[in-house]
């Protein structure tokens, strides 16, 4: 096994990558983003009118005028409002379509690569990393996309065009309202070159957090037998730690954060105020426009903050981004997935020649291993475990490659184990996963000959019953006779069952072991036999120890010799007799 230390994480793309991953992703949606934007620009460019006829305002009140004058600007300010409100809302519903229809993408293309990973891939950086990225990563950026991207859209125009108003205003109200800039400008570069790598840590605590509570929670029963409770508890603690850690660095990173911006606030405010103090006294503008250029910089706090405080979500959901765009690069193209793991046909379905395979570099569990399974044969693979025979069975069925040999198959090669997924639905739709175009005739034969038919049937609503989370619990037995029917429509030259009884128990294994006959009938097999009944029925028997072949046969042959095998099934025999 590897452990946690040792593991080699998926990918994370490059920042230019990542940014290539955007526009990408945005291409097909162009036109609707410029519509958004240009729409949130009107509604901006509109709500900056508030200002000035405030101002104006101040003046009417300044001079003396009668309430009547009033009327006017009052109605100008309910007009600005539902013409900002209405194009406000128009544009963010673009963006939003855009957003979501990004989103979307994403989503699509980062499970359809993440299912091509090869498996030996994730085993070696562990299935916490993968999970955390389907997870925490996929929420970063759908707040980011749904949340932070029309925010910052909004306040970027906020800004831009706050900043023109005052020059508009007058020329000497941006001069001093810019003194705010150098100080906003420092605190971002500051707090992005310590966000980055932070949030990059946070993520990979985050994963290897998940992957220890992982290993801890599946493996508990082998954790309970050896006694390694109190040191598997201290291994998710200072997991727990880390991740905790890294979170407390960046609240109080976020902390100091704020505080600069505050007082760049400060000093662009009170330069503002004194500037229109000495320019009304001056004579240069009117009490109103000095009201109005205080009202604008005031009205800039908000835009500012927000823009500035994205860059803390932005950093975020970039690190998550990253991580998803370094998953979707690193599945092989479609062209190459065919040979991932087997290199095309040989003299017979299954051929292995010299094939040797390490988990950790110098840790060998498979050496030279030379194995040829003919067109229709059942071959039984036995052994005590740990010989290899799990490890050889994904070496044929191509999910790991070998450090050295060959493993050809001459077709498609199905793989059924005791880890069996119902998927949520209708149990015709979670059959229907084999071959999409099967007609429901096809379905319920596929299930007779695994004999499943009959509580298929007796179900609630029959095959239309949902099954899986939230819907109608199968067994284990019946989860097992659900992917041996899947197999059976999938209907591959070539089968591995590894271990693909074990969970029946003692009272269903001889069915489950019938199912699993039926199923393999007329096919090419290699059987991990969890049951030496299994491997009694075989064709052919290969005995596995310490990774190296050591005997092959036929049953009878095997008990005879008196070998390995014919131990084995003395000890079995022996306790299924008491």
């Amino acid at each position: 096994m590897t452990t946690t230390d040792e593991r080699e994480l998926l990918p994370t793309a490059s920042a230019a990558r990542t940014r290539a991953a955007v526009r990408e992703l945005a291409r097909p949606h162009r036109r609707t983003i410029a519509g958004g934007f240009l729409a949130l620009t009107g509604a901006t460019a509109v709500g900056l009118l508030t200002a000035p006829v405030l101002g104006h305002v101040v003046d009417l009140v300044a001079k003396g005028r009668p309430a009547s004058a009033l009327t006017t600007p009052v109605s100008w300010l309910a007009v600005i409002a539902v013409v900002q409100g209405l194009a406000t809302a128009y544009g963010l519903g673009l963006v939003a379509r855009a957003g979501e229809g990004m989103l979307a993408t994403l989503r699509e293309r980062f499970v359809e690569r993440a299912l091509r990973l090869p498996l030996e891939r994730v085993e070696l950086a562990g299935s916490g990393d993968l999970t955390s990225r389907v997870t925490n990563d996929v929420s970063e950026v759908t707040t980011a996309v749904r949340d932070a991207v029309p925010a910052l859209a909004r306040s970027l125009l906020a800004i831009g065009l706050t900043l023109v108003a005052l020059a508009f205003l007058d020329w000497r109200f941006l001069l001093v309202a810019l003194l705010a800039v150098p100080i906003q400008a420092h605190t971002v570069r500051w707090y992005v070159r310590r966000a980055v790598p932070l949030y990059a840590a946070q993520r990979v605590a985050v994963g290897a957090q998940q992957q220890e509570l992982l290993g801890s929670v599946g493996g508990a029963a082998t954790v309970r037998a050896f006694r390694l409770e109190d040191e598997h508890t201290g291994r998710v603690a200072a997991r727990s730690l880390a991740a905790v850690d890294l979170v407390l660095r960046g609240a109080r990173l976020v902390t100091r954060f704020y505080s600069r911006l505050n007082l760049a606030e400060f000093v662009g405010l009170s330069a503002v105020l004194a500037t229109g103090f000495l320019l009304v006294r001056g004579g240069a503008v009117s009490i109103g426009t000095a009201s109005a250029a205080a009202l604008y910089f005031h009205n800039l706090f908000a835009p500012i903050n927000i823009a500035l405080g994205l860059a803390d979500d932005a950093q975020s959901a970039t690190a998550g981004l990253a991580r998803l765009v370094g998953v979707a690069d690193a599945a092989p193209p479609r062209s190459e997935e065919a040979a991932s793991g087997r290199t095309g046909p040989g003299r017979g379905p299954v051929e292995v020649r010299g094939v040797r395979y390490s988990y950790r570099t110098g840790h060998p569990v498979l050496h030279d291993i030379d194995l040829d399974i003919t067109e229709q044969e059942r071959v039984a693979l036995v052994g005590a475990s740990g010989a290899g025979k799990t490890t050889l069975a994904k070496l044929i069925a191509g999910i790991h490659r070998p450090d050295a040999g060959t493993a050809r198959t001459g077709g498609e090669v199905g793989l059924v184990t005791q880890e069996v997924h119902v998927f949520a639905g209708p149990l015709a739709d979670d059959l229907r996963l084999a071959r999409p175009d099967a007609a429901d005739d096809e379905l319920r034969a596929a299930l007779a000959r695994v004999g499943a038919l009959d509580w298929a049937l007796a179900l609630p609503q029959g095959l239309d019953t949902v099954v899986g989370e939230s819907g109608h619990r199968l067994t284990a037995a019946q989860a097992q006779q659900l992917a041996l029917a899947r197999l059976v429509l999938a209907d591959p030259p070539v089968v591995v069952l590894d271990e693909a009884t074990a969970e029946a128990g003692s009272a269903g294994a001889r069915e489950l072991e019938s199912a699993a006959s039926a199923a393999i009938e007329g096919r090419t097999a290699l059987v991990v036999a969890h049951r030496l009944t299994q491997a009694a029925t075989a064709d052919r028997i290969v005995v596995l120890d310490g990774g190296r072949v050591v005997e092959t046969g036929t049953h009878d042959e095997l008990v005879g010799t008196g070998g390995r095998y014919a131990a084995l099934w003395r000890a079995w025999s022996d306790g299924h007799r008491s």
